[in-house]
């Protein structure tokens, strides 16, 4: 089934499966099949199975912040073919047993892909936490070429209901495996690993904001491999080529102050892999991030709340 749409073009209503919160996954994928776009309406669903979304170009939007929650560790949605898919408006909210990922776009080995119809994810937000105890390894993957990723944010909860070290455990927030993703708007928070890995090639970030975990016990806890806590913002060894334009991150570790992070963005030294204007901040002193990128920038500390910035990197 091959649907590609231009620019400023419209789908009729009546090509969608307008979906409610009582219908299963079963019965969305059912419809999806058959060739339907899928409207979520507001609500909560609540998912023992996967919505696969198998054909390229296919719209899934929701309403009033449709919520998929996975109730048994299931990924609530996969994309197969992610030529001119488009997602927006959507939360995915972690459920009580760990889900390996809560959006996968592409399979592992990527899917078909075409620069001239990506596919985008816009307006689609992720919470592990905050509503009740969720868990979740990774927030999104992307495994296609040639996608775009527009006012993402995918957020371990720091606050409300199921909210503890132990309790809404999440490793990774986004992991770019893709080549030619731009990403426009990324806000990432909170994750007890890297918040976000990029192992795609090509790869360009505008605008990324960062808070790291508030919550580790002590360093101990936060600590890998002899480097003291974990990147924002981790951009593979083996990248060739990629760019970023103003990202910051912050650090408040409010259980431990005492804690430090090594550096807020790590990525391989080399003349493709370029950022402009990154910044780094210890809120009210707690917590110490030793450097911005790599070795490089001075260390965000003390109660003056003052920003440490690179305005380029490699430098000169």
């Amino acid at each position: 089934l091959e649907r590609r749409y231009d620019a400023g073009s419209s789908v009729p209503i009546e090509r969608f499966f307008v979906a409610r919160p009582a219908d299963s996954a079963r019965t969305i994928n059912k419809a999806l099949s058959q060739g339907k776009h899928l409207l979520l309406t507001p609500g909560i669903y609540k998912l023992t199975d996967t919505i696969r979304v198998k054909w390229a170009g296919t719209v899934v939007l929701g309403l009033g912040y449709a919520t998929l929650t996975p109730l048994n560790g299931v990924v609530p949605m996969t994309v197969d073919d992610g030529r001119g898919v488009r997602i927006a408006g959507l939360l995915f909210d972690a459920g009580p047993v760990n889900s390996r990922v809560l959006l996968e776009i592409g399979g592992r080995r990527g899917g078909r892909t075409d620069p001239r119809d990506p596919a985008s994810v816009q307006d689609v937000f992720f919470r592990i936490g905050g509503a009740g105890a969720g868990k979740a390894t990774t927030a999104l993957i992307v495994n296609s070429d040639n996608v775009l990723l527009d006012h993402i944010w995918a957020w371990r909860a720091d606050h409300g209901a199921g909210v503890g070290w132990t309790v809404n455990t999440a490793e990774t927030g986004v992991v770019v495996n893709g080549d030619h993703v731009l990403a426009t708007g990324l806000f990432v928070e909170h994750f007890q690993k890297y918040n976000v890995i990029w192992n795609g090639d090509r790869g360009r970030t505008i605008m990324f904001q960062n808070e790291l975990p508030y919550d580790p016990p002590n360093q101990a806890a936060y600590r890998h491999n002899g480097v003291d806590g974990w990147a924002a913002y981790k951009v593979a060894d083996s990248v060739k080529h990629h760019e970023g334009w103003g990202l910051g991150s912050y650090c408040f570790f409010n259980v431990d102050p005492t804690i430090h992070n090594a550096h807020s963005f790590e990525a391989p030294v080399r003349p493709g892999v370029v950022f402009h204007d990154l910044l780094t901040v210890s809120l009210n002193g707690d917590g110490v991030i030793d450097h911005v990128i790599n070795d490089f920038g001075d260390a965000a500390q003390g109660t003056a709340t003052v920003p440490v910035n690179v305005l380029g990197y490699p430098a000169g």
